[in-house]
């Protein structure tokens, strides 16, 4: 009996020191609330409403909207949050909000390719939609432009431009010019005495050139 009377004093100390503890804890951290309001200015109807999600750090917590667009995530200390709104259609810009432990709320915008840029906004929140979101990419449309600017147009049409203008330029000049690329031209074109690289392969592999054949003249016999 004595130890039935031990146990139930342990078990009543403890859970009193637990209701203690937990009340001096619970008045010393306050809790704080987010609220605001979501809009869609090109949309008129409010189906989006339902399928709309306030994402704050990541899914740490979470809260819906209500019928008009306003929401509001409680329970939540002191500290800095990012706010998102998840949404099927629409893009929705991100927010920052930090509060102090006095209950004072800042929010801002969240950039996270320029963090020293800071762009304050008003408490609280008003976010609107900045954009439908694109889950197809439009077919490009035909143009005679692309067509003509194509890599295998172009290698048809300068070429055909060269050879054509060329000639022109060529006449255009004056004769001493003309005299000097002649002279050129003739340089690079083969001579006679100069073999061909097709009867060279010939004579290399039959052996090399044939010799005129000779036609051995009998001496007549004289009678």
């Amino acid at each position: 009996m004595n130890e039935n009377r031990i146990s139930y004093i342990l078990v009543f100390i403890y859970v009193f020191s637990y209701v203690i503890c937990d009340g001096e804890l619970g008045s010393g951290s306050e809790r704080f609330k987010i609220e605001g309001k979501i809009f869609v200015p090109f949309v008129n109807d409010l189906e989006w409403i339902s399928s709309t999600k306030i994402i704050i750090d990541g899914g740490r917590y979470l809260g819906f909207l209500k019928s008009d667009g306003a929401f509001s995530v409680s329970n939540l200390p002191s500290g800095s949050y990012s706010i998102e709104v998840i949404n099927p259609s629409y893009v929705f810009e991100p927010a920052r909000i930090d509060i102090t432990s006095k209950g004072k709320f800042r929010a801002r915008k969240m950039n996270n390719i320029q963090l020293n840029a800071v762009s304050t906004i008003n408490y609280p929140l008003k976010l609107k939609a900045r954009s439908r979101i694109n889950y197809f990419q439009e077919r490009e449309k035909w143009s005679i432009t692309d067509m003509i600017f194509s890599p295998m147009v172009l290698m048809m049409v300068l070429p055909l431009i060269m050879v054509m203008v060329l000639p022109k330029l060529i006449n255009a000049q004056d004769p001493e010019t003309q005299r000097e690329m002649q002279s050129q031209m003739n340089f690079l074109t083969p001579k006679n005495n100069i073999p061909e690289f097709s009867e060279f392969l010939t004579n290399l592999l039959s052996g090399g050139p044939k010799k005129p054949s000779q036609s051995r003249t009998k001496p007549s016999k004289r009678r």
